[in-house]
């Protein structure tokens, strides 16, 4: 049987600024959305955990099936879906549960994340590979009971949506959303295209929601969950 760390952090990373929650003991602390002056002072980032989890949001990103990916094409294969800068660092990552590879790349201006990694550590004291937040989304579906599942984050105006009915993936895409309301939109328009029905569905954010934000939501969906 495996087993389950006793302590555990896992940070999303922006442009913005950050956030981080952490299961010890089976207690859940979360910090909720904070600025990019708290990062030095926040005493969290700089302790040591059974498991670190380091998530950025970049919306320079795209999942091919493992048959068509090959490593020497990937900056090429994913600049056919987004825009890419000549300096800009690709990356990849193998999906095994879907039998597909994520493409990517941070190159997104930021540099925090780097200092996070130096500085939240394993009990070994290794550092962690910082990966896009649509890993994390992808990853987030094993732990989705309906048959509907929708994971959502939400951030520096671009929204992130991953779908799966059972376990056939149906959506991976980030899409550009100036405001909360836009990045609804974003989502209906694909629950709508998909033909699933959203009263009958929960919807999961991995990014924190305000008050506002949930009771919005409540309208239309089943359930409201962050994750």
């Amino acid at each position: 049987m495996e087993l389950v760390p006793e302590k555990r952090i896992s940070i999303q990373v922006a442009l913005s600024g950050f956030s981080f929650k952490i299961i010890d003991n089976g207690k859940l602390f979360s910090s909720g959305w904070q600025g990019l002056e708290q990062l030095f002072v926040s005493r969290e980032l700089q302790s040591r955990y059974d498991k670190v989890e380091i998530s950025l949001f970049t919306p320079k990103i795209s999942l091919v099936p493992k048959l068509c990916f090959s490593q020497l094409n990937v900056r090429q294969a994913l600049s056919e879906v987004v825009v890419l800068d000549e300096n800009d660092i690709v990356d990849y990552i193998e999906i095994d549960d879907l039998n597909a590879v994520l493409l990517f790349s941070n190159s997104i201006g930021e540099s925090i994340s780097k200092v996070i990694s130096q500085n939240v550590l394993t009990i070994s004291g290794e550092s962690v590979r910082v990966l896009p937040e649509m890993y994390y989304m992808l990853h987030a579906l094993n732990y989705c009971e309906d048959y509907n599942k929708i994971v959502v984050s939400y951030k520096d105006d671009y929204v992130y949506i991953v779908i799966a009915q059972g376990k056939t993936l149906l959506l991976v895409n980030a899409y550009k959303a100036k405001d909360f309301t836009t990045s609804l939109y974003y989502i209906f328009l694909a629950l709508k295209s998909l033909q699933l029905s959203i009263e009958q569905s929960v919807i999961r954010f991995r990014t924190p929601l305000s008050s506002e934000e949930e009771l919005v939501l409540y309208r239309y969906f089943k359930g409201v969950e962050e994750i």
